[in-house]
């Protein structure tokens, strides 16, 4: 019996030093549902950086803009306040730093090799380093892929059809300047405002990837697509740097480790299911 009681006792008092000495409950947001890629990818963060750090590192990710948009996300990571990890478009960087949004403006990459070349050789490194200069964010992961593309309320096939269009662009000035530039009227409007602008005749157009077409039902005002892939999408994994300069330095490492992961699983969804969401939603006769 005594050694029985002490062999529990020893395997209690092992647990209780292999347990975590503290607990880290980390605030994490994004607009979709669990079914997005940007879900999938920040949730596969949540996965390895909890079992890098032993389970001191603990996650709450609140879905569907429940804390708010992206732009919010970011302003409220720079500030070190309720949220401490997000996806964010590098267009919502811009009122902190000019060159964030140079990460994937239209007309940048050839094509998905082009992309994933760029993605794989860090090569945004240095856009990074100005984001935690300017905004003290750190991006520790890009997610995206996906090819963005018009959406518009009637049919689009020419350059002179895009004459005038009336459509919604992201914040940031290199988007109005840049579709200003093929003479079309870009309009700066909230990504949650976007169905109703085209519905109710404000817009006549937009322009997002097909993950976002889907989630957010645009084919419904927006049925006409015009295949444009003026722009593959990066979506860095922001962290809060004034949450992770409050962690250890394992923590900090398996925070950094984990967003390449997550953002990898990202990009690999995104850019894999990008062609056939779109078929998908065409076969099913939700636009053309």
């Amino acid at each position: 019996m005594f050694k029985i009681k002490s062999l529990a006792l020893g395997c209690a008092f092992a647990a209780f030093l292999a347990a975590p000495t503290h607990a880290v409950t980390l605030v994490g947001a994004v607009q979709f549902d669990e079914s997005h890629a940007f879900t999938k990818a920040l949730r596969k963060f949540e996965q390895e950086a909890s079992a890098c750090s032993g389970g001191s590192l603990e996650f709450d990710l609140h879905l569907n803009s429940e804390l708010g948009l992206e732009k919010d996300y970011f302003e409220n990571m720079s500030q070190g306040i309720a949220v401490d990890y997000a996806i964010v478009s590098p267009s919502h960087m811009s009122t902190f730093s000019q060159q964030a949004p140079l990460m994937d403006m239209p007309f940048l990459f050839r094509d998905i090799d082009h992309w994933n070349a760029v993605m794989e050789q860090d090569a945004l490194a240095p856009l990074a380093a100005d984001v935690l200069k300017k905004a003290n964010v750190r991006l520790i992961g890009y997610a995206g892929g996906g090819t963005r593309q018009l959406i518009v309320n009637r049919p689009v096939t020419n350059m002179e059809e895009l004459k005038g269009l009336p459509m919604r662009v992201m914040g940031a000035p290199i988007q109005t300047r840049i579709f200003e530039a093929i003479n079309a009227a870009p309009s700066v409007i909230a990504y949650t405002e976007v169905y109703n602008a085209i519905q109710t005749g404000v817009n006549d157009a937009a322009e997002n990837e097909e993950a976002g077409i889907e989630q957010m039902k645009f084919y419904e005002v927006g049925p006409h697509i015009a295949l444009t892939q003026h722009a593959i999408t990066v979506r860095p994994i922001g962290f809060s740097n004034a949450t992770f300069e409050r962690l250890t330095e394992k923590e900090q490492q398996c925070v950094l480790d984990a967003g390449k992961i997550g953002g990898k699983l990202g990009r690999d969804l995104e850019s894999s299911q990008d062609s056939s969401k779109l078929k998908a939603m065409e076969d099913a006769g939700l636009l053309t």
